[in-house]
């Protein structure tokens, strides 16, 4: 999330009430989480297994939980809790508007583009042209929609990330101030679910088709012609490159990646990455072929079984 405007060190400080190290001048451009920083973002690190990732990580600003030496060309923000003042800055760079109606005045909406009754369109929403926005479909706000798409009744698009910081009194939440991007042609079936970016985009690239009752979470960008059958979860920082068919309820664990034209059949488990142009079945999964094999041997066994017992 980049900020509306160029801050420095000593402004951002003063918004979280925490001391600084570096220039008070030192330039600060956005915000983001780990996976997706670049110069001029603040990262937050709380847990000394992950300083050195942070501290190296193309973050020029780290929020950080400790005084530690800080990297050249770096500058640090010393806090009690990195959690809780990147949530304060989440919230002053992207408070929540409260909608004043189904379509904001702020959304821009594209030429010969359709919404049904009962949807709801959030602030600063765009939605490009010839597109189809069936009955409560419910749009949060800061969405892009590309042109040529439909989205099915009942489907949310933005809603915040599943991201919390467990605390002895609870769950703390980290606040979402991503968006969703939805490139052009895209389909989206009904009752699905699309989380917003935590700080970056959610993205779903052209031509990809998705079934009803789908889920897909925070920061997880799917490529280019995707086909994603019902009932598929899909968890937050995932990338789905090109053309990979995902059939009915799989299950995909967050932050790994599906190779290019990949193929995972029903009711997978997808536990860590999947390599490009292979078919993938069962829980964990693997090569198709492969465990259509071990199946096969494991129907062996009460034979065997019995044949030992034949034998004593």
């Amino acid at each position: 999330m980049k900020f509306p405007q160029k801050h420095t060190l000593q402004q951002i400080a003063t918004i979280i009430s925490s001391e600084f190290v570096g220039e008070p001048n030192f330039p600060v451009l956005g915000m983001n989480e780990i996976h997706v920083v670049s110069p001029g973002d603040i990262v937050f690190v709380d847990h000394p297994k992950y300083y050195d990732k942070a501290l190296q990580s193309a973050a020029t600003v780290i929020l950080i939980n400790k005084n530690v030496e800080c990297p050249k060309g770096k500058a640090l923000l010393i806090s009690d809790d990195p959690f809780r003042d990147f949530n304060k800055l989440t919230k002053y760079f992207k408070p929540f508007e409260k909608a004043s109606s189904l379509i904001s005045e702020t959304a821009t909406i594209g030429q010969n583009t359709i919404i049904q009754p009962g949807s709801s369109i959030g602030n600063n929403v765009s939605i490009g042209d010839n597109c189809l926005i069936h009955c409560n479909v419910s749009i949060y706000d800061n969405t892009v929609i590309g042109n040529n798409v439909t989205i099915h009744a009942g489907t949310v698009v933005g809603s915040d990330a599943f991201y919390y910081k467990k605390r002895t009194e609870g769950f703390d939440k980290l606040i979402s101030g991503g968006r969703v991007v939805i490139k052009d042609n895209v389909d989206l079936g009904a009752s699905c679910t699309i989380d917003k970016g935590v700080t970056g985009d959610t993205i779903i690239h052209e031509g990809t088709k998705i079934d009803n009752q789908v889920h897909i979470g925070h920061d997880t960008v799917i490529g280019k012609k995707c086909l994603i059958a019902s009932q598929v979860g899909i968890a937050g920082c995932v990338v789905i490159e090109d053309e990979v068919t995902i059939w009915g309820q799989v299950g995909i664990t967050s932050a790994i990646t599906i190779g290019t034209k990949a193929i995972i059949s029903a009711q997978s488990g997808v536990s860590k990455s999947l390599e490009a142009n292979k078919s993938y079945f069962g829980t964990p999964a693997d090569d198709f072929r492969k465990k259509y094999k071990e199946i096969a041997s494991i129907r062996q066994i009460p034979d065997l079984i019995d044949k030992l017992n034949k034998n004593e």
